[in-house]
């Protein structure tokens, strides 16, 4: 038996997915509509594989993982979202997710990718494999001589103040108090900044814009 536990906070979305996930008589699903409510559910109860939510309100799926692995160290979660995963890559690797599951999958996949986790096999979509791929081994920093000749994309004040938050190693929490913004906003911004720069994590996004004199650099200020 497979103990599944879904959290996100789209009622239709959730009633969807568990109605495919039951297809396969081995899945047993139970729904959490916030992250809050998930972290009580998984103290109260054990899960094999938990489906979480990237984009949700008041508690994020990266912070949501952390909390989950928190008190379930072995727990396999996985990232269920309709949303592009590449700039949150490496947070989420490192935050301790086994996976992404984009909410397109069709039900045959969907079920063969959560039997995939439940033999604790990591699952990737194969365009963001290519991706990493592409980028090659090392920080993923690395720019060719003609992109590295392009013009800096111009930067906002809004996104210089949230590089010189990360650049502080300040939550994502703290930095939307900061900005007086919803972390979703917040989210959406970093996936711009990301965008921009090319990167991928938050670590990469700070070294970059030091790089390109987006933030100078404390050491020699």
């Amino acid at each position: 038996m497979t103990r599944i536990l879904l959290v996100d906070d789209h009622p239709s979305v959730m009633e969807g997915t568990k109605v495919m996930l039951e297809k396969d008589s081995s899945n047993i699903v139970t729904l959490c509509y916030s992250g809050r409510e998930a972290v009580e559910k998984v103290s109260e109860a054990l899960f094999d594989i938990m489906l979480i939510d990237l984009n949700m309100p008041e508690m994020s799926g990266v912070e949501l993982t952390q909390k989950v692995l928190s008190i379930l160290p072995e727990a396999t979660v996985l990232i269920y979202t309709g949303y592009d995963i590449a700039p949150h890559f490496n947070m989420l690797i490192e935050a301790g997710v086994t996976g992404f599951i984009p909410k397109t999958l069709t039900e045959e996949r969907l079920l063969t990718a959560i039997r995939c986790a439940v033999r604790k096999e990591a699952i990737i979509p194969l365009h963001l494999l290519k991706e990493l791929r592409r980028a090659g081994p090392g920080s993923g920093l690395e720019m060719s001589s003609s992109s590295a000749q392009k013009e800096t994309p111009a930067y906002t004040d809004k996104e210089e103040m949230i590089l010189s938050a990360l650049a502080e190693g300040k939550s994502n929490r703290q930095i939307a108090d900061q900005l007086f913004v919803s972390q979703r906003s917040l989210e959406y911004s970093l996936t711009q900044i990301f965008q921009k720069l090319g990167v991928k994590s938050r670590i990469e996004a700070v070294m970059k814009s030091r790089q390109l004199g987006i933030l100078k650099d404390s050491a020699s200020s």
